[in-house]
């Protein structure tokens, strides 16, 4: 079992978050489709499953399916939320593309400490529910700026020159 000290790298993790893809979309994970997901080999799937189920986040007999633990789904769901989460944040309020906002997600999900993380869903949240059915004014000033380069100084939604 992993302890807080045996932190998986993002390597790792990243193997759990296609492992537990895979699983909820197709049913079963084989080692063909995560080295595709992966852009990886076949050995190095082995390699990483093989370190994965030593730690018990994994079970994976040699040429069946992967079938993640409970330790490991949890883990994989978790890395998974916080993907998600970050993507939103960076698509929909600072309105990266989705393609960079996806790497990018991808990165700062496995550097953000968990402290810090809690801090930006609950204002991530915040910002979330301060509208009605619009996008919060402070972020529809927000994609202005970005577009005009000019901040709005008055109520007229209108960029002051």
């Amino acid at each position: 079992m992993t302890t807080d000290t045996e932190k998986l790298s993002e390597n790792m993790e990243d193997y759990l978050e296609v492992i537990f893809a895979l699983s909820r979309e197709k049913g079963v994970a084989r080692v063909g489709e995560i080295a595709e997901k992966m852009d990886v080999k076949s050995p190095s799937v082995n390699a990483a499953l093989k370190a994965l189920s030593e730690r018990d986040f994994v079970v994976h007999e040699k040429y069946g399916y992967v079938v993640l633990t409970e330790t490991g789904r949890k883990l994989a769901s978790a890395v998974q939320e916080k993907h998600n989460v970050l993507y939103r944040f960076l698509t929909e309020f600072l309105m990266v593309s989705p393609d960079l906002a996806d790497k990018e997600a991808c990165s700062i999900e496995h550097a953000i400490s968990e402290d810090t993380f809690i801090r930006f869903v609950k204002f991530f949240k915040f910002l979330d529910t301060s509208a009605s059915n619009d996008k919060p004014k402070i972020i529809r000033n927000f994609d202005i700026y970005l577009k005009t380069g000019k901040r709005l100084t008055c109520h007229c939604e209108h960029p002051q020159k």
